[in-house]
Formats: structure tokens, sequence, C-alpha cells
């Protein structure tokens, strides 16, 4: 279908293809959690980390079938706000599941940008202020210029991560082959505090997983949504969980995961743990967190600029799209400027569990708009997966959320 056919008159602009998609989504998901999040998650589940990143990879795929269905037969800018609409059949269940996600991506930009700041830390002593806003301003300033320029910026920046995991994997390789015979002794004695940690582990985990649904939020700027958005994310989903598993069991099976768990750059630390040089990696790593931000923003941007053009709640403003850039300068510009105190008043682990709560909810909603439009028919041209795929994504998904509230309230 020609790209003339697949913009909407004075919308957005398809540009995106099956590669783009799948470097845009490898690289949020990856700067959102191996960089970032992986030394909180350490520091819950101790040498119990790769189980923890397992059992929210597979909370995550459940529901990542559900998006690579539901994102083909509904692909609007809107993703949920649409998706709950039309399964529902009310307008504010829509605009609450949108305004909720909005919330939710900028405050887990803000996250991984308070992750920026702590690797920064490595080689330069300056304000935490001063490194987010800097960072901030930047990637605004590349959204808005068009989501070609950010996935160009993208597919450059998440090649570079790629390279530096397999040479963290590579440099703390002893610790790889030590991880099976560790976690199988951690395994067998588990307690119930043992247990406990591990399941706050998986829930901070969970957070590392929620680029799949930024890649939705692009649907009106993919060729051939229906058929390439799918195939991005499955393909994107198993290349971060293959890494998530065997970079979580490098870094507990190589020594004390005390330090890890207190480190502001833990893969930084791992690697100079282990002899090698940190400063290639701290570098590296600095270019892959931006991904993880510059996508939340976006999806946080294209949400807005939903909730403001089909009045939700939001000024009209934020609805519109610029001539030249075709992205919603206004949006951007607002989501730029909250994100930016939020990265500098909030703590990260704050930030990181309040996202996946709230992303949780949004993520049981999507679920089960998919297997009530399913029961309605099933159109051809997209994807047609179990009936009770939606059904296990939307309890494993309220269970998650039920659990850490649990955990909250009895401290």
């Amino acid at each position: 279908m020609a790209d003339a056919k697949n913009t909407r008159a004075g919308g957005l602009s398809r540009s995106i293809s099956l590669p783009a998609l799948v470097f845009y989504g490898v690289g949020t998901i990856l700067g959102a959690g191996i960089f970032v999040v992986i030394g909180k998650v350490i520091g819950e589940a101790g040498a119990l980390a790769p189980l923890a990143y397992a059992l929210a990879g597979l909370v995550a795929f459940t529901t990542a079938l559900s998006y690579a269905e539901i994102s083909a037969r509904i692909p609007t800018a809107g993703g949920p706000i649409d998706y709950v609409e039309r399964a529902t059949g009310h307008r504010r269940a829509g605009s609450l599941a949108g305004w909720l996600l909005m919330a939710a991506n900028t405050v887990s930009a803000a996250t991984i940008t308070s992750g920026f700041v702590g690797y920064f830390g490595v080689f330069l002593d300056a304000p935490g202020w001063l490194v987010a806003g800097g960072v901030i301003l930047f990637l605004g300033a590349v959204a808005g210029f068009g989501m070609q320029a950010s996935t160009g910026f993208m597919s450059i920046t998440t090649t570079i991560g790629l390279v530096t995991l397999l040479a963290v994997l590579w440099a703390t390789r002893d610790g790889l082959a030590a991880a099976p015979a560790l976690l199988a002794q951690e395994t067998a004695a588990l307690s119930w505090p043992v247990a406990a940690g591990l399941f706050a582990g998986a829930f901070l985990a969970l957070y590392s997983f929620i680029g799949f649904g930024d890649m939705a939020l692009t649907a009106e700027e993919v060729k051939n949504v229906e058929a390439t958005m799918p195939r991005a994310i499955v393909l994107a989903l198993i290349i971060v969980f293959a890494f998530y598993l065997a970079v979580s069991a490098a870094l507990v099976g190589s020594g004390s995961t005390g330090a890890l768990a207190q480190s502001d750059a833990p893969l930084v630390t791992a690697v100079e743990r282990a002899g090698w040089p940190a400063w290639p990696v701290g570098v590296a790593s600095l270019f892959v967190i931006v991904n993880g931000a510059l996508t939340q923003m976006i999806g946080a941007a294209r949400l807005l600029m939903d909730i403001g053009r089909d009045g939700r709640g939001a000024p009209a403003l934020f609805g519109r799209v610029h001539s030249r850039t075709r992205t919603p300068l206004a949006a951007t510009a607002t989501i730029s400027v909250i994100v930016a105190l939020l990265a500098t008043l909030v703590p990260l682990k704050s930030l990181a569990e309040a996202t996946s709560l709230v992303i949780l909810a949004v993520f049981t909603a999507v679920n089960l708009s998919l297997w009530r439009l399913k029961r309605r028919g099933q159109p051809a041209g997209v994807p047609n997966i179990w009936r009770t795929v939606p059904v296990v994504g939307a309890l494993t998904c309220a269970a998650a959320a039920f659990t850490q509230v649990a955990f909250w309230l009895t401290g």
C-alpha cells in the first residue's frame, strides 16, 4: 500500500518498516530494563534474579500476543484508548485507559532518565537536574523532528547496545557458567522471605518488558501495519527476553549481588569487577538508555495527541500535527517538561514501581478488550491468537498488580 494512502490527511506519516520497528522495540525495552532496573531487580530477588525475569517475561508475553492482534485490528496512535472504547462501547472507559497509559509512559521516561543520570555520574560529577534537563531537551528535539529521525537514531544506538551486551556477557562468562548451579541451590532452599523477594523482583522486572506497548502507539506511522506490527512485537520480545535471562544470570553468577544492587550503573560495576575496563560499557550504556526514554516520550506524546484530537479532556492544541515534521510538537514539548521534573524530583525505584502498577492495570484492560472483540468475530488479515491467551494475560496481570499492592500494604 502506498505511503500516500497510508497517511491520514494532516496526520502522521507512515515511514516505519519492519526492521526499523523491531529496532525501535528492542531499543526501548532493553534501555528500560537491562541498563537501568536490573540492579534493583537483583536487590529484591538476589541470586534468583534470572527467575524473576523469567516470571516477568511469561506475564509479559501473553499480553504481548494480545497486543500483536489488537494493534493490527485497531491500528491507531491512541492504542488502548481505542481498544477499550471499541470493546466496551463507553467513551469514558477508553479515555481513562489513555490518561493512565500516558501517565505511565511519562513516569517511565523519567525512570529511564534517572538511570541515565546514574550512568553519567560514572564519568562526570555534575548536578543531576542539569544532566536530566539536558538529555530531555535533546530527546525532545529528536522526537520533534519526526519518526524517521527517531527510528534512525535508535537503529544506531540499539546496535551499539546489543554489541555492548555481548561484550558484557563475554566479560562475565564465568558467572554465566556458574549461574545454573547457583540458581538450583537457591531454589532448593526457597523460603517465604526469599519467595517474597522473588515476586517483588519479578514485579520490578515486569517494567523491563513494557516497551511492546509503546510499539503499538506508532501504529499510524507503520507501513503495512496489519502485518508489520504483530511480527515486530513478537521478534522484539524474543530478542530482549534472551538478553535479560543471559545477562541477569551472568551478573548473579559472577559474585556478590550486594554491590550490583547498590550500584547506579550495575553493568559497569559487573564488568569492572571482572577485571575489564569500565568506561566503554558506560559510554555505550548512555546511548542505549536514551532509547528507552525517547520511545516512552514519543508514546506519551502520541497519547496526548490522540486525547487532544478527540476531545477527551485535553486542549485541542495537543492534537495538532506540525505540517513539516508530521509530529505533535505541542504534546511532545509538554511531555518533555513533565519528564524532566519527575526525573529530578522522584527516586528511580518509586518511579519504576508506580509505572509497573499502572501499566498492569492498562494491560489487564487491553487483554479483556481483545477477549470481548474476539467473541464478536475475527476480521480477515490480522493474527488470530487463541481466545484463552487474553484471558490468561488479564489474569496474570491482575494477579501481579494485586500481589504488589498486598506487599505494599503488609510492608
